[in-house]
């Protein structure tokens, strides 16, 4: 009986850590897909970035080991990933950056909006405006990022997150870990 119990309570431990890694299935085939279309490559492989837990209590945007990866195919570097979630009004919605090998934003995009109102922030149009920034460049939503009727708490999360993950960037940089 005992021997059962243990491989029941073994079988349960795998399958949360086989579970536990990497993105969820639904969002990495976002991500893979938006990945092909900006780099211009199939066969796209992503190497989970991870520092160390000093270092990342210094980060503005935390890294886990699952949300920040160098995007390459085979053995050339095309830049960088970030996929995460931030708040909207009642839920959080999926969202991702990419950066070129110069770490400048290329391309971002709202993977999944979970919300009836606010999803405008997804717009291509509106996500344009992060385009070119670097590390040293910050985004603010009364400043320098338009906002959008009906969707005031969306923006304000995606312009903060954004901001957020460019300093990240910058301290990396300065780091020398990118």
């Amino acid at each position: 009986m005992r021997k059962s119990n243990r491989f029941y309570g073994l079988s349960i431990v795998l399958c949360f850590l086989l579970m536990g890694y990497g993105l969820p299935k639904n969002i990495e085939k976002k991500v893979h897909k938006e990945l092909e279309k900006v780099f211009l490559e199939t066969g796209i492989q992503l190497n989970a970035i991870k520092v160390g837990d000093v270092l990342n209590a210094k980060l503005p945007k935390k890294l886990n080991g699952d949300n920040f990866f160098k995007v390459y195919k085979d053995s050339t570097d095309l830049g960088y990933v970030f996929v995460d979630k931030a708040p909207s009004k009642t839920a959080q919605f999926d969202y991702m950056v990419v950066f070129n090998a110069e770490l400048k934003i290329v391309h971002t995009k709202v993977l999944v909006y979970r919300e009836e109102y606010g999803g405008e922030i997804g717009s291509k149009r509106w996500l344009k405006q992060f385009l070119g920034k670097t590390a040293g460049d910050r985004v603010d939503h009364e400043r320098n990022i338009d906002g959008i009727a009906g969707a005031t708490i969306s923006v304000r999360s995606m312009t903060s997150a954004m901001d957020q993950i460019l300093q990240t960037i910058g301290v990396l940089k300065a780091k020398n870990v990118l």
